[in-house]
């Protein structure tokens, strides 16, 4: 009897005492407790480093007592996991899921035992913790007011961020100390059509830091499901991130049916900046595919009849008219403008190119009636995805499309009005299937309908998942602009290829553009949870080539958007520019047909968020690699150790280089093309310039290329 006496009091005081766990490598430690008050807390180092001080955790509840305090200890659970799985596609042909778990349940006795499971995992570059409100007698239904999560820095540290939104992640990212955080410039970028700045000391995820003693930590989120978009307030004072969610049209935050559970936080806190652009954590947190044959999934390279109306000469609508409905109007008697980008013959002229270059698709913008009466109003039936403009013959499409073998990828311009488009679905779908098209790009542009709600709410959450999940059933794959950022649910619906949820490329066509830095601190922020549409290949750098009194440009050089097919990692992947701009650099264009859009394995070779980065890829199934290099409005100089190549193996490495005066503003399109026999032990010297790239392609090298192709 004082044997089991002895054994229960060593349990409960191991209860009621700190849980602490390590990382599967030693390195990470992390430490769970309650306070005097019963209010959870955790901690996290880094060896001797602490990475996150004693945060609180918790959840208020609507009407009623939450999750925030008078907290036991009621079980506590411990596991290691360490798998190998492969994903349908990816940056890597295999993904290591190595994580410590200790799941803790807190019970509140004061309301009828109601309990809550806090569950972390702990990987070697990070951690991810969420909320578990398992099914109970007590516990049914409860609307969230408030998550109280905190993030409690150890310091100052230098941050790449954005304004915190309910309704936009499309401005250019800012870096400041947290201390100088100031987003209400956000209230006045008018080139975003609908935006919701929640505050001067308000960030989004993902959250991008470097601290003064050299480490780096991303906060963000994973597997956003059934619940809003979590944006971080800072205390300028103290260094303590809360999270803040996207409310709905009256005000709550979530509302919740047991069992349910939040979206995991993640914190990944790395040495070097090169292991944060390598790491899974976010995805090894998503659940497993939930698409049995993926055989239908196919990554693909597309063009598209899309830059020539963000640059002006063509434009989306057939007829320049307005008060216009959907149900009433006659589109065969209205006046055509004469610029409608979307004709049959047009789109002729794009399969015919894609067809010439080994292109897989062509994607069609302003195909479909509705364009001349939507953008800025807040309509609910705008299109309907079904009836074509007079001058666009689906039909004729579909056989000329398959003719030439290529692929057309549909557009569903939602307008914002999720409503519509979920009474439409259905028949949108049937009509793709029966015209051959096995690829949609939806998008969000304005103001959401249900009227109230945001881009980054529940609600519209579970409508991009419910897409999703609907063009998966009908083997569709997707590609969202205007969503919530992704927390790496392409793992769980590999159909989900790519999202916008950024400052795409677009921006440089008709606004002060993206800064030369951008695309340097895109893959440390909003790349973290999954692949960018980012659009790149553009060659006519300056819009003064089509209008000469345009001063809008693409901020960087020509090559530096060919080094962004390695750099900005997508399987979906377009050349966004004219065919007729190809055409006159068909030498530096080659570099866009080889590269792949599915990669067997990825090594970042350098890398400092805002300066440059280096990554170098292998095709899937193929002894090719591909490198990328890019710098910001600094010129650059670096050497590259060719390591990652088969030491067997001879390769032809074809150099896409910056010209010695290139220069992203005054000289953009001057760049050469050499060819060199290199092997895994030979270093090359790159020279970028201002804002500038260098790409590569390595291909094995034939007995007569090893003769006669100089070495490097």
């Amino acid at each position: 009897m004082k044997k089991g006496i002895l054994i229960m009091l060593a349990m409960m005081l191991s209860m009621a005492s700190a849980q602490t766990i390590k990382s599967p490598n030693g390195k990470l430690t992390l430490k769970f407790q309650l306070t005097s008050e019963g209010t959870p807390t955790y901690e996290l180092m880094l060896g001797k480093k602490s990475v996150i001080e004693t945060s609180r955790l918790g959840i208020e509840v609507k009407n009623g007592n939450g999750f925030t305090e008078g907290f036991e200890i009621s079980k506590v659970d411990t596991t290691l996991v360490d798998e190998t799985w492969q994903p349908v596609w990816g940056e890597v042909k295999e993904i290591v899921n190595n994580y410590h778990e200790l799941a803790v349940t807190l019970t509140l006795s004061s309301e009828k035992n109601r309990y809550v499971v806090i569950r972390f995992r702990l990987f070697d570059d990070g951690l991810g913790f969420r909320y578990e409100f398992p099914l109970q007698e007590n516990l049914n239904y409860f609307i969230i007011s408030n998550e109280l999560t905190e993030f409690n820095l150890a310091g100052d540290h230098k941050a790449f961020w954005m304004p915190g939104d309910y309704d936009t992640n499309e401005y250019f990212y800012t870096t400041t100390k947290l201390s100088e955080v100031d987003a209400t410039f956000g209230v006045n970028v008018n080139e975003i059509t609908a935006k919701t700045v929640i505050g001067k000391n308000a960030v989004q995820t993902p959250l991008m830091m470097k601290t003064a003693d050299g480490l780096y930590i991303n906060i963000h989120e994973a597997a956003l499901v059934n619940y809003p978009a979590m944006n971080l307030v800072i205390d300028q004072k103290t260094f303590v991130l809360t999270s803040h969610l996207v409310p709905d049209a009256v005000g709550n935050k979530a509302y919740m049916q047991t069992p349910h559970n939040t979206p995991w936080r993640t914190v990944i806190v790395c040495e070097r900046a090169e292991d944060i652009l390598a790491s899974k954590l976010i995805l090894n947190l998503n659940e497993p595919s939930k698409i049995e044959n993926t055989s239908w999934i196919k990554p693909t390279k597309y063009i598209g009849i899309w830059w020539e109306m963000h640059v002006g000469t063509a434009s989306w609508s057939y007829a320049d008219v307005r008060n216009v409905k959907l149900d009433l109007t006659d589109w065969k008697n209205l006046t055509p403008n004469g610029r409608h980008g979307a004709t049959t013959e047009r789109t002729k002229f794009y399969i015919d190119f894609a067809a010439k270059q080994g292109f897989d698709a062509v994607l069609i913008e302003g195909w479909n009636i509705g364009w001349e009466d939507w953008f800025g109003q807040w309509k609910e039936e705008v299109f309907d995805f079904v009836t074509p403009y007079p001058d666009f013959d689906v039909a004729e499409l579909q056989k000329y499309a398959e003719q030439n073998g290529v692929k057309l990828i549909m557009h569903h311009e939602t307008s914002a009005s999720a409503t519509n488009y979920e009474r439409r679905m259905d028949e949108a779908y049937r009509f793709m299937k029966k015209y051959g098209y096995d690829a949609v790009k939806t998008g969000y542009v304005g103001r959401i309908i249900p009227r109230g709600e945001f881009h980054d709410g529940q609600w519209m959450v579970n409508h991009y998942v419910h897409v999703a999940k609907e063009t998966a059933k009908n083997k569709i794959m997707l590609d969202a602009h205007e969503p919530v950022r992704p927390t790496g649910l392409h793992r769980t619906y590999p159909n989900w290829l790519a999202c916008e949820a950024a400052r795409g490329n677009e921006f440089n066509a008709w606004s002060q553009g993206n800064p030369p830095e951008h695309e340097t601190i895109l893959p440390f922020t909003r790349l973290m949870g999954g692949p960018m549409d980012y659009t790149p290949g553009i060659f006519e750098i300056k819009m003064s080539h089509y209008y000469p009194d345009r001063k809008e440009q693409v901020h960087t050089t020509l090559v530096k958007q060919l080094a962004l097919y390695v750099t900005m990692y997508s399987p979906l992947q377009m050349a966004a520019d004219y065919p007729e701009n190809y055409e006159k650099h068909l030498d530096a264009f080659q570099f866009i047909k080889d590269v792949a859009v599915d990669w067997d394995d990825t090594k970042i070779l350098e890398a400092e968020p805002g300066d440059y980065i280096t990554i170098a890829r292998k095709a899937k199934g193929k002894e090719e690699w591909y490198l990328g290099s890019i710098t910001d409005e600094n010129a650059r100089e670096t050497k590259i150790k060719l390591s990652f190549l088969n030491p067997k193996q001879w390769y032809v490495a074809t150099i896409y280089a910056d010209a010695k005066d290139a220069h992203w503003e005054k000289n953009p399109m001057a760049y050469e093309v050499k060819k060199y026999l290199v092997k895994d032990k030979t270093e090359l010297k790159l020279k970028l310039a201002e804002s500038g790239g260098c790409a590569i392609s390595f291909k094995p090298a034939s007995e007569e290329e090893v003769k006669s192709v100089k070495k490097y």
